[in-house]
């Protein structure tokens, strides 16, 4: 575990995985966390790279060939969450308010390309900023989707007293049973899917991806989680143009909790080529999301 802090605000980042486990300002916590020796709870925290939520059969097709993942969803048949959140990842930086950590993604079954994968965790006046970087140090040109799966809380208020604002403009339809899309997206205007004015929590159960997240006037996308006593942002560069919300009923020592989850591309992106990032052999990406209190 690698602890970061500036002024008031404290963050703890796992080294395997370089997840976020806890994220507080003054004591009250702005994230929901686990145990030190745990492992995180419903991929609390996780980093989703080379593609974030689920690959529909576990396979895919680059330059013509099939590609066979691990099955790790073996239930609905699927591939989930990457290739990294279990893996141990490099320590490249760490000073008082700064960690940065680096895997390598080798050629393996189911993946032919090598990538450079590294993550930094910044507190500042605004909060937490969280940087992820991908260089293809291979000799292929391969699409990859980054996301990540924090559960932000609004301090220590219930989650069911709380408005979700979301800055989707769409919902992707899923198969109930296999949990991947079933069709296009469609707008929300006009379903119970349109959080863009606010919906309080109180009943809304949601495993559910939105797409078409529209940035503000300052260039960045903004989703909120507001109480009475306060609130938390989750904001992202616009590259992250979509986001998964899931409310559980039963996080650890929680109970009703919410993910909001900032994604590059939906779910099986990697099958429809929906807003799936492409390298080149020796070229980098990059793009920043954040967590910030709010009053």
């Amino acid at each position: 575990m690698l602890g970061i802090s500036y002024e008031g605000a404290t963050a703890v980042i796992t080294t395997v995985g370089a997840g976020l486990r806890s994220f507080e300002v003054d004591g009250v916590p702005y994230v929901e966390t686990f145990g030190a020796d745990e492992k995180p709870p419903m991929s609390a925290g996780a980093v989703l790279v080379p593609w974030p939520n689920r690959t529909a059969g576990a396979s895919w097709v680059l330059d013509g060939v099939v590609q066979q993942l691990e099955v790790t969803e073996p239930a609905r048949g699927n591939a989930v969450h990457g290739l990294v959140r279990r893996r141990a990842w490099t320590v490249l930086e760490h000073t008082g308010s700064l960690v940065s950590l680096r895997v390598l993604i080798e050629p393996q079954a189911g993946w032919p390309a090598a990538l450079d994968v590294t993550v930094s965790y910044a507190l500042d006046d605004r909060g937490l900023t969280v940087t992820h970087g991908v260089t293809n140090v291979g000799d292929v040109a391969t699409p990859f989707g980054v996301g990540m799966h924090p559960y932000p809380r609004a301090g220590n208020a219930a989650t069911d007293s709380c408005t979700l604002t979301l800055a989707a403009t769409t919902v992707l339809p899923l198969d109930a049973e296999r949990m991947v899309p079933s069709g296009a997206a469609v707008p929300v205007e006009g379903t119970e899917f349109d959080f863009r004015g606010g919906r309080g929590l109180d009943g809304v159960r949601l495993d559910t991806p939105f797409g078409g997240c529209e940035p503000g006037v300052d260039g960045l996308v903004h989703h909120t989680l507001v109480a009475e006593s306060g609130g938390v942002e989750v904001w992202a560069d616009p590259a992250f143009r979509w986001v998964q919300v899931y409310t559980p009923d039963s996080y650890p020592g929680r109970g009703r909790a919410v993910a909001v989850e900032p994604m590059t591309c939906p779910p099986d992106a990697l099958n429809s080529g929906v807003d799936l990032i492409w390298v080149s052999p020796g070229e980098s990406w990059g793009a920043r999301w954040g967590i910030r209190p709010l009053g």
